[in-house]
């Protein structure tokens, strides 16, 4: 067998063997098969696509590529992933709200680049928090409270890492199949038996509309099936930002106020969606029992204790935290430069502005400011006056507000008349109750 020829195949637009997909996926991952031909299938496959069973099938094989997570051990173990978006803090309430509730909740998370935020980066920016975590230890922390939040440990799918590290330079990103396999190759490795997907779509969002997304997500959904998952995927609005709060610190303190019952409505009612599902799926309960039992884990503070617990359990200070931010950041005050109603937000362009103002990174290597970041005070649909004050900008240098506060007066539309505000949960695909 040689790549050359299933490179030629691919660009007939025939379907591969499972043994020609594994001799591709051993090839490259061992260095036999060149960057330059696996660049090459990559952009046939952008042309011509992937059947289902392809898709299925190199997924499990980037999967198998490197270590696997043995979560046998753990009762209801879920799993979440999220597109990516701006201000998009669910895991940290999530978790624990699953968690609380019978679930286990064993996750790797990733850092944060360009206007997406990365859970492990708000984590961090609690005191003594650890993310470093040996397998040892995150099992053990697993089966002990349930839950445990960390970054990627071990060599997990490492054919997606060298495969997508191409993709990235060679234009052949854009391809569904590509997409749902990366992500899913990652949660298969992961070892949780069931998975809840929060697609985003919108101006903050990979996926631009609703109906990409849907494709993206039935994607995952039948790959996740057709490797032993139950699976459910939530379409969720991107086009704005989730909550108030964008950037670190200041993202973790939203959910703080969220798991003791307060915080923004959007945020929590994402939120309480996502965790049903989850539990829907673990706890083999109706989508109805499963929400009625998240908001009394909300309301009985059961969700913030198992919260404090977690954060305890991997060595975060959470007084510490409080108390920094009682101290008072450089901050900045945006108004408004007319009257009107916000009819729209370009929610990349408020993530990249919070990246200006040092909460994100341009690149893997660079340094992140955790009390950095942008707080909403006015958001799509609000009314607002000329002078009004609708953001808050912080940062470490006050040489940054000019272009942070640029950049974000430049995304949002104000007009006359209010907007139509879209739904948060779009669509929902797989899940159904048993």
């Amino acid at each position: 067998m040689r790549a050359v020829d299933l490179i030629e195949k691919k660009k007939q637009g025939n379907a591969h063997t499972a043994e020609e997909l594994r001799f591709l996926i051993d090839g490259f991952t061992k260095g036999e098969i060149p960057d330059y031909q696996m660049s090459a299938w990559a952009m046939a496959v952008c042309f011509n696509g992937m059947t289902a069973e392809e898709t299925a099938l190199l997924t499990q094989y980037m999967a198998e590529s490197g270590d696997q997570v043995d979560l046998s051990g753990l009762k209801n173990t879920v799993d979440k992933h999220s597109t990516g978006g701006v201000g998009d803090k669910t895991t940290l309430i999530v978790a624990p709200l699953v968690a609380s509730l019978g679930g286990t909740v064993a996750k790797m998370s990733g850092r944060g680049l360009g206007h997406t935020g990365g859970t492990v980066d708000k984590l961090e920016s609690i005191p003594g928090y650890q993310t470093a975590l040996s397998m040892e230890e995150f099992l053990n922390l697993s089966q002990k409270h349930g839950m445990v939040v960390a970054g990627q440990s071990g060599d997990l799918a490492p054919a997606d890492k060298k495969l997508y590290a191409l993709r990235d330079v060679t234009a052949t990103v854009a391809s569904v199949p590509l997409i749902a396999s990366s992500i899913m190759s990652k949660k298969i490795a992961a070892g949780a038996k069931s998975i809840v997907l929060d697609v985003k779509c919108g101006s903050g969002a990979f996926m631009k509309t609703a109906e990409d997304a849907k494709i993206l997500a039935e994607a995952m959904v039948e790959i996740g099936t057709a490797c032993g998952r139950k699976m459910a995927a939530l379409i969720t609005n991107m086009d704005l930002p989730l909550g108030s709060a964008i950037g670190n610190a200041l993202e973790v303190e939203e959910a703080i106020a969220v798991l003791q019952g307060q915080g923004p409505e959007d945020l929590k009612e994402v939120c309480i969606a996502l965790a049903a599902q989850m539990l829907s799926l673990c706890r083999k309960w109706s989508l109805a029992q499963a929400e009625a039992k998240v908001k009394e884990a909300l309301q009985s503070g059961a969700a913030y204790a198992k919260f404090e617990e977690w954060i305890t359990a991997q060595s975060g200070d959470l007084n510490a935290f409080l108390q920094q931010r009682k101290v008072p950041c450089r901050s900045h005050r945006v108004v408004a430069k007319e009257s009107g109603y916000i009819t729209a937000m370009d929610a990349e362009q408020i993530g990249i502005a919070a990246m200006l103002l040092g909460a994100g990174r341009a690149k893997k290597e660079d340094a992140i400011d955790y009390a950095a970041g942008i707080r909403l005070l006015k958001k799509t649909g609000e009314q607002v006056q000329k002078g009004e004050s609708i953001a808050e900008l912080f940062t470490a240098s006050a040489e940054d507000f000019e272009g942070a506060e640029r950049c974000f007066l430049n995304a949002l539309t104000v007009g006359a008349q209010p907007p139509k505000i879209l739904p948060l949960i779009l669509d929902r695909i797989g899940g159904a109750d048993e």
